[in-house]
């Protein structure tokens, strides 16, 4: 039983499971904000979502073995040795022509959007990671693109572009901060971090930067969008708001704590996501 669960945890680990639900929790958002839609678009807009999720960070922590291995990232099954390189590799192959399918189903836009941002991605794993902030950017905006998935699939409105722009900034933070954490094996492969560009101070105060910007901009949909002048989208929101502004005042005096931090600003993002998603009923 401690076998399989240790198991289980590996791969949930390997595909970030976690990412993919918040991920389709983001496409659902953007798909009740743009209008909804039908409960099998819902069903398939969510699986489209989880699959390519899932099939991205596999490919991922392939493509990233040597460089996680040099900065003992033991959070990642493939290091520990509890997952072959192989066999993530086949997950990756497997679950990205299932988030196609998914995404065919729904619509030629649809799937035309998720072939272009898979297509960035491989850029992303090939090349542009190297580029440091072009490459943080990107990464944010695929935290971004679930909102914006959802807003092709129901139709786009102001809502739906205004949380897109907060999941930019948000994401934007936490690459720059993991960039810190990930400085030893950045230098493998000539990543150009803000972190091993500018120094470890300056990604620090630039990270707690989008963080607060973030955190401003979620104060614009109660005044802008009459649904979102409600408890369930403040509540949320303002815890969300108080561990993005406790990290990034932490984050300057101490980038020691990085994973920390990064689980801290997943949390906050998750909160988010709730108020976001009770604000849209």
């Amino acid at each position: 039983m401690r076998s399989l669960k240790r198991s289980l945890k590996a791969y949930w680990e390997l595909l970030r499971l976690e990412h993919g639900i918040m991920y389709g929790l983001g496409v659902l958002i953007g798909i009740f904000l743009g209008g909804g839609a039908s409960p099998e678009v819902i069903i398939l807009s969510f699986l489209t979502a989880l699959f390519l999720e899932a099939s991205a960070f596999a490919m991922n922590d392939y493509l990233d073995y040597e460089v996680d291995v040099a900065n003992r990232r033991l959070d990642r099954p493939l290091v520990r040795g509890d997952i072959g390189k192989r066999t993530a590799l086949i997950l990756s192959a497997v679950f990205f022509p299932l988030g196609l399918l998914t995404a065919a189903l729904i619509s030629i836009e649809a799937l035309v959007f998720v072939l272009a941002v898979t297509a960035i991605a491989f850029l992303y794993n090939a090349k542009l990671k190297e580029f440091g902030f072009i490459g943080n950017a990107y990464v944010a905006f695929t935290m971004a693109a679930p909102f914006i998935f959802g807003g092709i699939i129901a139709g786009f409105s102001q809502a739906v572009l205004l949380v897109s722009l907060i999941a930019f900034l948000t994401g934007i933070g936490r690459e720059v901060m993991k960039g810190i954490e990930d400085i030893e094996g950045d230098a493998l492969r000539n990543v150009r971090s803000v972190a091993r560009v500018y120094g470890i101070d300056k990604a620090s105060k630039i990270s707690s930067i989008f963080f607060l910007l973030a955190v401003f901009l979620s104060f614009f949909p109660p005044l802008l969008i009459t649904e979102y002048y409600d408890l369930k989208y403040a509540i949320p929101v303002a815890i969300t708001d108080i561990m993005l502004i406790s990290v990034a005042l932490r984050l300057p005096r101490d980038a020691n704590q990085i994973p920390r931090y990064r689980k801290e600003t997943l949390i906050a993002t998750l909160f988010g996501l709730v108020g976001f998603l009770a604000g849209a009923f």
